[in-house]
C-alpha cells in the first residue's frame, strides 16, 4: 500500500484514498484537511504517521493548550507503534513530534529532512520541513531543502505545491524573477495551491508593483476559497496591495470584509489583522474602534508564550486597543523567558523582548526609547519567524520610530536599505516616507 508519492503506508488499504485527501489537503492549505485526518485516525487508531501528523498540526498552531494535545498524540502514536510496527519512515514522523514536544523544533525539522533525504519524494515530509523552517524564520533552509529535491519531481503528481515551495523560497531569499516565474508555472500545474499563488503576491509586493499583484489576485480567488484561515492571509496580501497604492479606504473595506470576516483568536489572522491596522495608522488612517476586538482576544491569549511572532501581534493589538496593564504584563512574560526552557522561549527572551521593548515604548509616545530598542533587534528581527511582509510592521515601525524620534538621518538610511534589499525596487511606504523626509528639507532652507 502507497500514497500519492509512492510511500509505503501501514493503514488499511481502503483508507489510502483518504490519507491521500489529508496529503493533498496539506499542500493545499484544505479547510477539509483537518476532518479528514479525524476520519482516518477514527478509522485506524493504530496508524502511528496520521496520529503524529495530528500532533506536529497541533504544534503548528502555536496555542498553549494545543500542547496537550501533540502530547496526547504523541502517546498515541507510540501505542499504535507497539501494537502495529510503523515503517522507518513513518517512525520518523513520530520521532519529530517527540523532538519538537521537548522544546527543539530544529531537531524536528531536521528529524524530517532526514526523512526527505532518504524518500526525495515524500509530499508530507517536504511541506512539512518547509513549514517548520518558515516558523522559525529560516528561509535558506527553506530554500536548499526544496531545491534538493526538484530533481526528483519531474513526474511527480504534486510537481505543482512542490513549485509553490520554491517560489516562496526564492522570493524569501531575494530572487524574485525566478520566483515569479516558480510560481506562475506551480499554479498552472496546481490552480488550487494557495501557498504558490500566494508566493507570486509576494513577489509583487516585495518589488512594488502593487497594481500588478492585484492584477494577479484578481479572477483567481477560486485558489484560495477552499482554503482554511489561510484564505484570510491571501486577502491580507490584496489589502497591503491597496495600502501601498495610497488606496486606504478599499485596504480597510477587504479587512471587514474578508480579513476578520470571521474574529478568530487563531494567531495568524490576529497576525493579519492587527499588522494591516498598524500600517493603516502609520498612514494616518483613522481605523475606529476595530482594535477592540483584536484586543480582548489578545488578552485572553497574552500568556500563551507559544510563538514570539504570536505574542509580538498579540501586543500589538493590546497597544492599538490600549490595554496598557495587560501589554506591560506581556512585555514582563517575555523578558522572564529562559533558553532553557527551549527554542521558543530564547527567542521571546531575544529579540522578542526588545521588540516588545520597543512596540512598548512607541505606543507611549516614547519614540527614541522605541528607536533604541527596535533598532537593536533588527538584525535579529527573522528570528521571530513569518515572511519579510509579515515582518515588515516592525521594520516600518522601527522606521517611524527613528523620524518621529529625531533620527532622520537613520531613518533615510533604513528607507534607502529597504530599497536596497528590495532589488532597487521602491515601494508605496518608502517613497511615501522619502519624499515627506525631502519635503521637510526643503522648508527648512
Amino acid at each position: 500500500m502507497t500514497d500519492l508519492s509512492g510511500m509505503d503506508v501501514t493503514t488499511d488499504a481502503r483508507l489510502v484514498p483518504l490519507w491521500d485527501r489529508v496529503i493533498r489537503g496539506i499542500l493545499s492549505h484544505s479547510a477539509a484537511t483537518g476532518d479528514d485526518l479525524n476520519a482516518v485516525i477514527a478509522a485506524d487508531g493504530d496508524f502511528a504517521l496520521a496520529q503524529a501528523i495530528r500532533g506536529l498540526s497541533c504544534l503548528m498552531l502555536g496555542r498553549a493548550e494545543m500542547t496537550q494535545t501533540a502530547h496526547e498524540a504523541m502517546a498515541r502514536a507510540r501505542t499504535a507503534a507497539r501494537r502495529r510496527p510503523p515503517t522507518p519512515r513513518e517512525a520518523g514522523y513520530v520521532a519529530a513530534l517527540e523532538l519538537w514536544l521537548s522544546g527543539r523544533p530544529s531537531a524536528a525539522a531536521a528529524r524530517v529532512q532526514q526523512i526527505l533525504d532518504d524518500h526525495p519524494r515524500d509530499a508530507l515530509a517536504m511541506k512539512l520541513v518547509h513549514a517548520i523552517h518558515f516558523i522559525m524564520g529560516r528561509p535558506q533552509a527553506m530554500r536548499r531543502s526544496v531545491e534538493a529535491v526538484l530533481p526528483h519531481w519531474d513526474d511527480h503528481p504534486a510537481r505543482g505545491y512542490l513549485l509553490g515551495c520554491h517560489a516562496f523560497t526564492l522570493e524569501e531569499t531575494g530572487e524574485y524573477a525566478a520566483a515569479e516565474a516558480a510560481g506562475k508555472h506551480g499554479v498552472d500545474l496546481a490552480p488550487d495551491d494557495a501557498w504558490g499563488l500566494h508566493a507570486v503576491a509576494h513577489v509583487h509586493d516585495s518589488t512594488g508593483r502593487a497594481r500588478e499583484g492585484l492584477d494577479w489576485l484578481t479572477g483567481r480567488e477560486s485558489s484560495w476559497a477552499h482554503c482554511n484561515n489561510f484564505r484570510f492571509h491571501v486577502w491580507w496580501h490584496r489589502a497591503l496591495m491597496y495600502l501601498d497604492l495610497g488606496d486606504f479606504d478599499a485596504a480597510l473595506d477587504l479587512y471587514d470584509r474578508e480579513v476578520r470576516s470571521e474574529r478568530t483568536d487563531d494567531y495568524r489572522d490576529i497576525s493579519n489583522a492587527a499588522s494591516l491596522l498598524s500600517r493603516l495608522e502609520i498612514e494616518g488612517v483613522d481605523v475606529g474602534r476595530r482594535w477592540d476586538e483584536l484586543a480582548d482576544l489578545s488578552e485572553k491569549r497574552s500568556g500563551d508564550g507559544s510563538l514570539a511572532f504570536a505574542d509580538l501581534h498579540y501586543l500589538l493589538s493590546l497597544i492599538g486597543g490600549g490595554r496598557d496593564e495587560a501589554a506591560a504584563g506581556l512585555v514582563a512574560r517575555m523578558a522572564s523567558a529562559r533558553a532553557s526552557e527551549g527554542e521558543a522561549a530564547a527567542i521571546l527572551a531575544d529579540p522578542g523582548q526588545r521588540i516588545a521593548a520597543g512596540l512598548q515604548a512607541f505606543g507611549s509616545g516614547s519614540y527614541a526609547r522605541a528607536w533604541l530598542n527596535l533598532r537593536g533587534a533588527a538584525p535579529e528581527l527573522q528570528r521571530i519567524g513569518g515572511s519579510h511582509a509579515q515582518r515588515d510592521v516592525f521594520t516600518r515601525l522601527t522606521i517611524e520610530s527613528a523620524l518621529l524620534g529625531g533620527y532622520t538621518d537613520a531613518a533615510e538610511q533604513m528607507l534607502h536599505e529597504r530599497r536596497r534589499l528590495r532589488g532597487g525596487f521602491e515601494d508605496g511606504y518608502t517613497r511615501r516616507r522619502l519624499d515627506l523626509l525631502n519635503a521637510a528639507r526643503e522648508r527648512a532652507v
